[in-house]
């Protein structure tokens, strides 16, 4: 299935439900304690992070969507702390705060990667239900979807009101259900259960043919849209009512830590569905950002740099022959891991010895080399007729094959001035005998603070000289 990445920044989400705040002490251990059969752990640095709804809206914010957070906490220093976080990752809270009553903690002991222990600390909320939903009926008009975060803690007692208040304004409702009692989410546009989740309320599934039929069943009875199953190391599965069922293999190479897995898969898919793709596009989207999280320890989230790098992987995107809509998005990536890019161009009719060694020397200014090559109505009008030797689809394939050569891309016109507009190069790199004058798209390279470098040429090695020869 094609994946692209969508205009995350375009894509507003408000996340209502259960916030808590994780916290890790991390330290060493060396001995076991005398007083009891336990290690002894001597604490040498905490940490805390968003979790439940808050890890929801962080995954949000990561990916560089506008993100909302309504939820219920206690006065205190965990409560602060959550907005804390929050606020510099950009996420709006909107957090009811309950006097007498403490912020969820969950206390994690960490020791050589492992977790040791757990504590939690954590009472029902008695949310004021009319002041939740008001609250969020302030904000359905800013944003495109709704996900209620419900880990059974008592921030969401309203469902249907919620849900009711989404969808008269047009905004879809994604739920991510806890319990046994999935009626009180009838009518959202989608439920996001595990695998546990699932069965635990339409019954063991002895294999796939009962999981969509009982997922079907689900479906209608609760006047859902979707129905996405999340099923651990066999993937997803995704069904609606007259479409065929679609099952999306597991991606993940390495599994360290699955906490958050569940946060991510619906933030992700909330995030794209709100940047206008398709449900199909946006299940394997959440996905492939699953198979990222899993391999970090502890409540994490996914940036964007990060998927758009997956899903280059998943569709070879990350070399070779591209079109300038692939391109840009792969150049943002590289820059993001701090990669200079360098820009070259040419007819490359007939590849040769020299032309190997130049792009060799180009890729050595920097760490991604992208060469631009003239189409072939282009090479006629500068080479003249007869030329170009080879179409442009072979030239960019012979390109695209050599090791120093990251990405090849055409373009119709005579110069690449704008390809150079658009991609901004941190150098760009001619063979020849030119002055920096006499380089093609130069001003603008150097209008913009890049590099522009000429190189030699390998003496007695042209396209010009051995057509010349194969025609004697």
């Amino acid at each position: 299935m094609p994946l692209s990445m969508p205009r995350f920044d375009q894509a507003p989400v408000l996340v209502v439900g259960d916030v808590m705040l994780d916290r890790y002490w991390y330290g060493a251990t060396s001995r076991i304690s005398p007083e009891a059969p336990v290690p002894v752990v001597k604490v040498e640095q905490s940490e805390d992070r968003p979790g439940g709804a808050a890890n929801v809206a962080l995954n949000i914010a990561a990916l560089g969507a506008p993100a909302w957070l309504v939820g219920v906490t206690g006065t205190d220093e965990a409560a602060d702390s959550l907005t804390a976080r929050l606020t510099a990752a950009g996420v709006d809270a909107r957090f009811q705060r309950i006097q007498g009553q403490p912020t969820i903690v969950k206390l994690r002991v960490m020791s050589r990667h492992q977790q040791l222990l757990r504590m939690d600390f954590e009472e029902p909320f008695a949310t004021d239900e009319a002041a939740l939903l008001a609250e969020v009926e302030a904000l359905l008009n800013q944003v495109r979807v709704l996900i209620l975060s419900d880990y059974g803690k008592g921030a969401l007692k309203n469902h249907q009101a919620l849900i009711r208040a989404a969808r008269a304004r047009g905004v879809p409702v994604l739920a991510d259900p806890k319990g046994r009692d999935f009626a009180i989410y009838r009518g959202a546009t989608l439920i996001t259960p595990n695998l546990s989740e699932f069965e635990a309320v339409v019954g063991r599934c002895a294999d796939e043919a009962e999981l969509v039929s009982k997922g079907l069943a689900l479906l209608a009875d609760l006047e859902l849209e979707a129905l996405l199953i999340t099923r651990g190391e066999h993937g997803m599965t995704l069904l609606r009512a007259c479409q065929p069922e679609l099952h999306l293999p597991a991606r993940a190479r390495e599994v360290f830590d699955v906490t958050g897995a569940g946060d991510t898969v619906i933030s992700t898919l909330a995030s794209a569905l709100a940047a206008g793709e398709p449900l199909p596009q946006a299940v394997a989207l959440a996905n492939l950002a699953a198979s990222i999280v899993v391999g970090k320890l502890g409540t994490a989230t996914v940036s964007a740099p990060e998927l758009r790098r997956a899903a280059a992987r998943e569709q070879g995107a990350g070399r070779g022959v591209m079109t300038l809509d692939q391109l840009l998005p792969a150049i943002e990536d590289a820059r993001a891991h701090g990669e200079r890019i360098v820009f070259t161009n040419g007819c490359f009719d007939i590849l040769h010895a020299g032309h190997v060694t130049y792009l060799e020397q180009a890729r050595a200014q920097g760490d991604r080399l992208v060469v631009a090559i003239n189409d072939d109505a282009s090479v006629t009008r500068l080479k003249g007729p007869g030329r170009p030797i080879n179409s442009v689809d072979r030239r960019m394939a012979v390109l695209a094959g050599l090791g120093a050569v990251d990405w090849v891309i055409s373009f119709s016109e005579d110069t690449p001035e704008s390809l150079l507009e658009r991609i901004c190069p941190e150098v760009l790199v001619k063979g020849g005998d030119y002055g920096l004058d006499g380089v093609v798209g130069a001003p603008i390279v150097l209008g913009y603070g890049g590099e522009v470098k000429v190189l030699s040429f390998v003496d007695s090695c042209s396209t010009t000289a051995i057509v010349e020869k194969i025609r004697g």
